[in-house]
Formats: C-alpha cells, sequence, structure tokens
C-alpha cells in the first residue's frame, strides 16, 4: 500500500487551509467562550462546496470517498478550529449517509442537494442508552400514513440549528424480536414539527456546536421521511461506523497538530536561564514522541480510508485508527499544556482549548474501551467481554 496522498488529496488540503486561515484562533476561542455556531466559517465551507464533497454527485455533491472528506476534516481540525470547525461540517458531509445507501430516491432528491450546499442541517442522536444501542427506550407507532413518536434523547449534536434529526426509535418491543437490533426504525425527523423540543447541555468544551437533550411528545412523521425499511433502521447505521472512526480519527490527529504546532513555536521561542526552553530533553523528548505518535496514528487512518473507499474489510483498521489518534491527539494537546507551563492554563495560548476539545475523540462516537473490546474479540479472538 502506498500510504502517500495522491495528489489530488493534497489539493484538496491546501484548499481547506487556505479558506481555515480567514478563521483564526481568536475567533474559535470566542465562538466556543460565547457558545456561538460559527456561521461565517459554515458559509465559507459551504460556499467551497466542502459540506458536500462525499455527497454523489448526481445530488450536488462533489461525489469523492472516506479519505477525500477524512482530509478535509483533519485540516479543519488543524487550523485550530480543533472540534468546534469540525463538528460544525461534519454531520453536512457524512451525517446524511443513511439517506444516500438507504433513502429511497425521492428522500435523496428532497434533501441532500440542500445538505450538500449547506442550507439544510440535520442533527445526529445519540441513542438514550448509550452504546447499548439494543435498549433505546424512544417509541415510533405507526398510525396509518405517519409515525407517532415519544421519547427523549440525550447529546444530540446541531439540535438548535438542525433543519432535520436522524432518530433511532424502537418501532417494535424487544420482547417481541428475534434479535436484539432488530426492530429499530431510522427517521428523519423534522425538528420545527410540534412536539419536538430540544435543551442545550453544559459541557467542558466544543461548546461552539451545541449538545442537545431532545424530547418528542407524540410528534407526527411521515412514513415518506423514513430510511430505510421499518424495523431495519440498526441495520441502516451499520453501513457508516468504520467511516464514522475514521472521520473522527482525522479530527483528533488534527487537533494533534495544532497543538503540537504550537508547543514547538514557544519552546523555541520562550527563553528561561538564556535558552530557548526547546533545549531542554524534558521539553524536546515529549514534543519529538507526540510527533512519532501523530504520524503513526495518520498511516493508520489513510490505510483505514484506502480500506473502506476500495469496498474492503476494514474494521479493524478504522478501530486502530480512532484508538490511536485519539491517544496521539490528546498527548500532543497535553504536552502542548505541559510545554506552556501556566501559561498552558490560560485562555490566551489556546491550548487549553485544544486540550479540552482532544478529550472528547476518546469518548465518541465510542469510547477507547469499546474499541479495545472490538479488537480482543473480533481480532485476536478473545471470548467477548460484554
Amino acid at each position: 500500500m502506498d500510504a502517500r496522498d495522491d495528489g489530488d488529496i493534497e489539493l484538496v488540503r491546501e484548499a481547506v487551509a487556505a479558506v481555515c486561515r480567514r478563521f483564526d484562533d481568536d475567533y474559535w476561542a470566542a465562538c466556543d467562550a460565547e457558545h456561538r455556531f460559527p456561521w461565517e466559517f459554515h458559509d465559507a465551507m459551504a460556499a467551497g462546496g466542502w459540506i458536500g464533497i462525499a455527497i454523489p454527485e448526481r445530488y450536488g455533491g462533489g461525489g469523492q470517498g472516506i479519505r477525500h472528506a477524512a482530509a478535509v476534516l483533519e485540516e479543519v481540525a488543524a487550523s485550530g478550529a480543533c472540534m468546534n470547525g469540525a463538528s460544525a461540517i461534519h454531520l453536512g458531509i457524512f451525517g446524511m449517509h443513511p439517506v444516500v445507501v438507504h433513502g429511497t430516491e425521492e428522500m435523496r432528491r428532497r434533501f441532500l442537494p440542500g445538505v450538500a450546499d449547506g442550507t439544510l442541517h440535520v442533527g445526529v442522536t445519540e441513542p438514550d442508552a448509550g452504546t447499548d444501542t439494543t435498549k433505546i427506550t424512544t417509541r415510533a407507532v405507526r398510525d396509518g400514513d405517519v409515525y407517532v413518536v415519544n421519547g427523549r434523547k440525550v447529546w444530540t449534536s446541531k439540535a438548535l440549528e438542525a433543519d432535520r434529526i436522524l432518530l433511532l426509535t424502537r418501532t417494535t418491543p424487544l420482547d417481541e424480536c428475534e434479535k436484539p437490533t432488530d426492530g429499530m426504525t431510522l427517521l428523519l425527523v423534522d425538528r420545527h414539527a410540534p412536539g419536538v423540543a430540544a435543551v442545550a447541555i453544559d459541557k467542558m468544551g466544543r461548546n461552539a456546536v451545541a449538545s442537545c437533550e431532545t424530547t418528542y411528545d407524540d410528534v407526527e412523521v411521515p412514513i415518506a421521511d423514513r430510511v430505510g425499511e421499518e424495523g431495519r433502521g440498526f441495520h441502516a447505521l451499520l453501513a457508516g461506523l468504520n467511516a464514522e472512526r475514521i472521520l473522527i480519527a482525522a479530527e483528533a490527529l488534527g487537533i494533534g497538530r495544532a497543538a503540537l504546532r504550537r508547543a514547538v513555536d514557544y519552546a523555541n521561542d520562550r527563553v528561561v536561564f538564556d535558552r530557548p526552553i526547546g533545549k531542554n530533553q524534558g521539553i524536546s523528548f515529549p514534543l519529538a514522541e507526540a510527533h512519532a505518535k501523530l504520524r503513526a496514528a495518520g498511516l493508520m487512518i489513510r490505510e483505514a480510508a484506502l480500506l473502506i473507499d476500495a469496498q474492503e474489510p476494514c474494521g479493524e483498521e478504522a478501530n486502530l485508527a480512532k484508538y490511536l489518534a485519539a491517544e496521539a491527539g490528546f498527548f500532543a494537546a497535553d504536552r502542548a499544556v505541559q510545554t506552556h507551563g501556566g501559561f498552558g492554563y490560560a485562555t490566551e495560548y489556546h491550548v487549553e482549548r485544544y486540550f479540552r476539545e482532544a478529550r472528547l475523540p476518546r469518548i465518541a462516537p465510542i469510547s477507547q474501551e469499546l474499541v479495545l473490546a472490538y479488537v480482543a474479540q473480533h481480532v485476536l479472538g478473545l471470548p467477548r467481554s460484554h
């Protein structure tokens, strides 16, 4: 496998970086502090066609694969935008993948062009049962030509800005299903329909993009807004899990690059005892280690992305990419704070924001522990642990 980026991907990186240079660290610090969605950045990325890069061309997108999408998100995060910037466009880039794969042609034509050009915003819910997805309690009951939805979801990304929310519901009680993964149905709910409400959750970081608790009280969803077959919603989501891990890995890698860049600059500029602090191995060796970890994670991301774009099995590679990049990004951000000493704790130098945002990929979209559980069982052949 040639791990070098193709020439066109390098052009994508350069073009995205050029857009991102218009939005510096002070812009992102202000968006985070004010809990303000970065509309200016979002609209600039939409104008360049980057949000639609992975949507098929016939629906107004760029028709590219996960390698290109990962390059876009990595460069966004690496600019200093970190998760605030990446999350602002992530769901537009890939959140509608279940609709691309499982939606009807009418549904694709109705929604995908707006997502591609940035005018239609989509939120995505985490199950109310956490990673134990089969235990979700949000119910959808068929009533003629509509489903009536009742329940609540936690950690719905972009719910405050969304026009539609991809919502996994249970349409058949769990005790009536042959398999726990049966009986769930994926719906594309109108965020502004009567009975839908969202409240932002106070959280540690990524505050420019809200995460919300959403509630559904007798919400009517037309059957035309069902994604895939009734009872097959879990399977509609499965197709995108490996790609999701690769994209999050790219974002974590980008955060690590931003943190390391600032740490190296500070280590070269900061003079103590008549010498740059970067001359001290206590400073330089951890930064060199951060570089090594980031390079290794980048190679795994590229391998996983090449495999998924070739439609080859990549469960091991996608999970390892997510694990390694999340660890490497957080390590780099932590060392950046340490390199800055007391100033690393101050908002002025931005590395504290990188640190807070680098913590997220170790939790989402799946924890590091569950990645290791997957590797132990499916790669090493050890007994299932949960």
